[in-house]
């Protein structure tokens, strides 16, 4: 019996992705043939759920990641010749290409095939082209086309050269303060420029982060982003967590209608403490654990974990990361004002530390401060030995007077 193209490449993927034992797929195989030699041709996926090797959710993915495989858009984009695959996530796969008429390199998103028969993803593709060709920023991924060709959705952009943050953080790396403050400052003024304009990002993350070798930080993938005027897709959204766990703020994971900037500057400052910690800001077993947490914990106090840590780099990430979003930057303006402060060795502006400033503020001005004053009491702890002193003498005396009377 010769393999089926589509049961081999279901079956490369199932042990690619550790679904299955080698033994495990030879078995599958031998009692598909031993089915074919009774002349019944069962597919092998199949085969795999009924022994147990996979569950039918398991052989559905696999089944669409095939699928998505065997029809690669190599040469189905006008204009644009892939040249290598260079990402892939759950909503999409990113390809290094050739725009041909401009003779120069760039990335090119494609919407996987399973998921084009899904309008509200379809949608969510569009907007991300939409969202980023709305803004024009040296620290925001540009946007240059999006399109449909041969059944394949297609957003293009910017290609750049370099690794995420995330990629850093995956090998161990923990930034140094200032190195932080210069990535950090790059991506709050990328938000501001993207929040003037009405759009909101609602997932930055560390691997939201692209740093090119000339040290320029990049603000890619849109995906979630959205017009704070577009009450329709708000109220569409309502009671739906999006972002990513670690670094969700808590009005997202609530679902709220008026979710606005000050979501990104929470995720932000995510970013930013683990970043400087080397550690997520809440850890757990599962994203609802996880979300959990930013909910409801006290955020430890990022100096606590790196004690290298000044504490007004602390103090500006635990702002940015305040539970109650009035308690955060009102925006990444005085965000940047702190930002900058920082980098040149002075304290922050906006944000405080265990520490009320506004007292030293008054003082410098020549204000009277008014103290609290503690009334002072006269100590007691030699009372008892005075008591006895007291039963002492009187005893002495009784003794005395008794002796008198019987002299008498």
């Amino acid at each position: 019996m010769q393999p089926n193209p589509e049961d081999s490449q279901l079956c490369r993927l199932a042990l690619e992705k550790t679904l299955v034992t080698q033994d495990e797929a030879r078995e599958a195989i031998a009692r598909q043939r031993q089915l074919a030699s009774n002349g019944t041709r069962y597919p092998l996926g199949d085969i795999m759920v009924e022994l147990g090797y996979l569950t039918r959710a398991q052989l559905s993915r696999l089944r669409g990641d095939s699928e998505d495989s065997g029809s690669r858009p190599a040469q189905q984009i006008p204009g644009y010749q892939l040249q290598k695959k260079i990402g892939s996530g759950a909503m999409a796969v990113v390809y290094r290409a050739k725009q041909l008429s401009l003779d120069r390199i760039v990335a090119v998103k494609v919407l996987p095939k399973r998921l084009s028969k899904n309008a509200e993803f379809v949608e969510r593709f569009y907007s991300e082209g939409r969202a980023a060709a709305a803004l024009s920023h040296n620290n925001i991924v540009q946007a240059i086309d999006v399109g449909e060709s041969a059944g394949f959705h297609y957003f293009v952009m910017e290609y750049v050269e370099g690794r995420t943050v995330y990629d850093d953080l995956a090998e161990g790396k923990v930034f140094d303060e200032q190195e932080a403050i210069q990535i950090v400052r790059q991506m709050a003024d990328a938000l501001r420029h993207a929040h003037e304009r009405g759009i909101i990002h609602r997932d930055v993350k560390p691997k939201n982060i692209i740093i090119a070798p000339n040290g320029v930080a990049k603000l890619a993938d849109m995906g979630l982003a959205r017009a704070a005027s577009d009450v329709e897709a708000a109220m569409a959204e309502a009671g739906r967590a999006y972002g990513t766990p670690y670094y969700i703020s808590p009005e997202q994971i609530r679902g709220e209608v008026n979710i606005d900037h000050r979501a990104d500057i929470y995720s932000l400052g995510g970013t930013f403490y683990h970043m400087v910690t080397g550690r997520v800001p809440f850890e757990g077993p599962t994203p609802s654990s996880v979300m959990h947490k930013h909910l409801k914990e006290p955020l430890t106090p990022p100096d606590h974990i790196n004690t290298k840590l000044t504490g007004g780099c602390a103090a500006v990430i635990e702002m940015m990361m305040a539970k109650h979003r009035g308690e955060r930057y009102p925006s990444c303006r005085e965000l940047l004002e702190d930002l900058d402060r920082l980098a040149r060795g002075e304290a922050p502006r906006y944000a405080q530390h265990a520490l009320d400033h506004s007292v030293f503020d008054s003082l410098s001005q020549g204000e009277a401060q008014p103290v609290e004053r503690e009334e002072i009491r006269p100590r007691r702890e030699g009372a008892p030995m005075w008591i006895a002193v007291s039963l002492g003498v009187v005893a002495a005396l009784s003794i005395l007077l008794n002796i008198i009377l019987a002299a008498a």
